[in-house]
């Protein structure tokens, strides 16, 4: 089986590599709808949120363990995990960088684009697969 991500060390990156890698990694696990915001200037919590769309509760469940195995062979762990399967909203914490990945509804709920509408949003193109 191909390699869906290749590791590299991380355990010193810095915020922007860290959320970048992230997001390469849900996009090569098709999250949907992906977006990096820098929100360091908004708030003291974090310096970047990104954020992504799953099509079920299976495949919410399916992009946070990638996400969770794949920085963790780079030398990445969480500070925390919260939401379940049964949750409609995960939140991975790596300090400078919080994931998070949502359902179709919940991100329509929750509106966290419209809510932090003042962050930067980085232009993540270049990080995409076609």
């Amino acid at each position: 089986m191909e390699e869906l991500f290749t590791p590299y060390d991380l355990s010193n990156a810095e915020p922007l590599e860290l959320a970048k890698a992230a997001v390469s990694i849900l996009d090569k696990k098709k999250a949907n709808n992906i977006k990096l915001l820098r929100v360091a200037d908004n708030t003291v919590l974090t310096d970047y949120f990104v954020i992504v769309t799953a099509n079920s509760n299976t495949q919410m469940k399916s992009f946070a363990d990638e996400l969770d195995y794949q920085l963790g062979r780079c030398g990445v762990e969480p500070k925390s995990i919260e939401g379940e399967k049964e949750s409609k909203w995960m939140l991975l914490d790596y300090y400078s960088v919080i994931v998070h990945v949502f359902t179709r509804d919940a991100r329509d709920f929750y509106k966290l684009e419209k809510l932090w509408a003042d962050a930067e949003e980085i232009n993540i193109d270049d990080l995409l697969i076609d």
